[in-house]
Formats: C-alpha cells, sequence, structure tokens
C-alpha cells in the first residue's frame, strides 16, 4: 500500500480514510465491524469519526460511532498502533456540550476516550469554527492534551483560508501547536470552498488535507440519477441538490471514464481526488462490502491527463 505522509505529523495515512459516520447509522455494528475488518486486510489503516457520530439519528446520544469502533479496537483484530484513529471536537453534543472552549475541549477528550476505549487518539479536530472562542484558548487545550499523551497531533475541519491563517498566526505567536491538518468539503461537484486560496495556504504550510463528502453524499456513486431514486433514502435532501445541470454533466463524464477504465463512478470520482492538488487522502464511507470494493479499488485507479481534463471541466 502507497501511504501518505500527512502534513508535518509522523503520521502516515492509506491513499482512502474510511468515514466512520455511517457507523450506528447506515451500518449496523455488526456490519461495521465487518466493514473495518475488511479495509484493514485490503492494507488501509485510517478512520474518521466525530463525538456528534451520528447524533441525528433518532435514539442515538452522539458518539455511537465511537462507541462502535472502541468495542472493534477492544477484539484486537488489528493492533491499536496499526489503527490510525481520526476523531473531533465542537459539534452540539447537548446543553453545554459545544464549541471550543478549553475547559471543554479536555473534558470532550475524556469522553471520546472512553468511548473509543484508548489511551490516545492519533488526530484531534476542531469540527467547526467557534467565533467565541480565540484560537490561543483552543490550542492551548490541544497542547495540554498532548503533554498528556491523550491527543497526539492537532487538526482542525470547515475553516477557510481566513480562519486557517489566523489559527496558525495564533500558534505561531503564543508558541502554541498549529493545525497540521484540515479536512474541508470537497468533490468534483463541490469544489469553489477548496481550491483557490484555501488549497493554496495548506500546500503552502504543508497542512495535510483529509476531505469529507468526497462522493457528495453518495451522489458521484451514480446510483442517485433522478428524484425518484433518492426517494426514502438517509441522504435524500442532501442528495436531492446535485441534481442539477452541473450534476449531470458530472455524471456523464463519469459513466464515460468508467467505461474506459473499466471502473465504478465511485472509484473514478476518488480517483480523481487522490490526483488534486494538496489533497493527501479523501474519506469515503461505506455500508456494504460490496460498496467497500469500490473504496479499495479506487486507491489502484491512476487516471489519465485527458480524463483528468474531462471530469475537471464537467465540474468547473
Amino acid at each position: 500500500m502507497d501511504l501518505r505522509k500527512l502534513g508535518r505529523t509522523d503520521l502516515f495515512v492509506a491513499p482512502i480514510v474510511f468515514g466512520g459516520n455511517v457507523f450506528g447509522w447506515t451500518a449496523d455494528e455488526k456490519t461495521s465491524y465487518a466493514l473495518l475488518d475488511a479495509f484493514f486486510d485490503a492494507g488501509f489503516n485510517t478512520i474518521d469519526t466525530a463525538d456528534v457520530y451520528s447524533r441525528w439519528v433518532p435514539g442515538n446520544k452522539g458518539g455511537d460511532s465511537e462507541e462502535i469502533i472502541g468495542k472493534w479496537l477492544k477484539q484486537g483484530r488489528v493492533a491499536r498502533d496499526k489503527a490510525i484513529i481520526i476523531t473531533k471536537v465542537g459539534s452540539d453534543m447537548g446543553p453545554g456540550k459545544k464549541g471550543l472552549k478549553g475547559d471543554y475541549i479536555v473534558e470532550a477528550v475524556d469522553a471520546s476516550l472512553k468511548r473509543l476505549q484508548t489511551d490516545y487518539i492519533d488526530l484531534y479536530l476542531s469540527h467547526w469554527p467557534d467565533p467565541e472562542t480565540p484560537h490561543e484558548e483552543s490550542l492551548a487545550a490541544y497542547a495540554k492534551l498532548k503533554e498528556q499523551g491523550k491527543i497526539r497531533h492537532v487538526g482542525c475541519s470547515n475553516l477557510d483560508a481566513k480562519q486557517l491563517q489566523a489559527s496558525l498566526d495564533a500558534a505561531a505567536k503564543a508558541g502554541l501547536p498549529r493545525y497540521d491538518v484540515l479536512q474541508p468539503e470537497y468533490n468534483l461537484y463541490a469544489r469553489d470552498s477548496f481550491e483557490g486560496a484555501l488549497a493554496d495556504l495548506c500546500v503552502k504550510e504543508e497542512i495535510g488535507v483529509i476531505t469529507y463528502f468526497s462522493l457528495a453524499a453518495g451522489f458521484l456513486t451514480g446510483k442517485y440519477r433522478t428524484k425518484a431514486d433518492t426517494e426514502g433514502r438517509a441522504r435524500e435532501n442532501r442528495v436531492a441538490a446535485y441534481l442539477d445541470d452541473k450534476g449531470f454533466r458530472i455524471l456523464a463524464a463519469l459513466d464515460k471514464v468508467s467505461a474506459e477504465t473499466g471502473s465504478k463512478p465511485a472509484e473514478v470520482a476518488l480517483a480523481w481526488l487522490l490526483r488534486k492538488r494538496g489533497v493527501t487522502a479523501p474519506i469515503a464511507s461505506a455500508t456494504s462490502l460490496g460498496q467497500l470494493d469500490a473504496l479499495i479499488n479506487s486507491a489502484k485507479l491512476s487516471l489519465s491527463d485527458e480524463a483528468m481534463r474531462l471530469l475537471d471541466e464537467a465540474g468547473a
């Protein structure tokens, strides 16, 4: 497996990161274990989750994904030091449990560690910007957690270029650990927020980039072609937003490249990301072993310059 160095950290990740948002939502515990076993058997090594996954599901309380990963880790099928675990803090976990205040971060990490049944988190991310909390306060909390060995590296998600630069400036001025990894939304359809100033900053500052919604909530798998295809699905509202002229252009380009390469649209969409400037590894999820095959195959697919141009133009 071709491992990729994640920014300036000492983490080396496989080309695809497994998105743990589905655990406890569209993948039950048994299915989640099977998916993780197969993912690691194929040579991949990184799981992304968050404390809030999957609080949006009726009956769930948040932390459901972390709990499933923790039980899986406890089985010992994969040694703890062979699995890179990414989780996040900051999303709404209930009254008084939201944001990036220093005291709350210290509280939240212990809850995540307990659910994950581990002594440390490889990469801990600020899930959302918190305009009410200075970067210095959050980064000081992360510094404390690093000293205690509870987290190894720090990153962020959903920051724009201006916010990320401000965090880097704050870290440098105060002598605090900086965000070494960014998790932005980025895929063939949604490109504007990452391409340009944010990608430039990540390349310049050697910040590792792991993209989320890499398959646009499943739209780029090609299985949603009409509004009827989305009805009753878990991601119905989100996927329906992609069913426009731009979306159909992208699907047509994916179909063409898929036919030329003998690959599935999902494999092509992920392979496109793997060739994009600044991207270390896309995050993608699966709820069946069949879907997992597409993730695994995408890491082996090398797109031609011509295919990249076709896809770039379709999603421009």
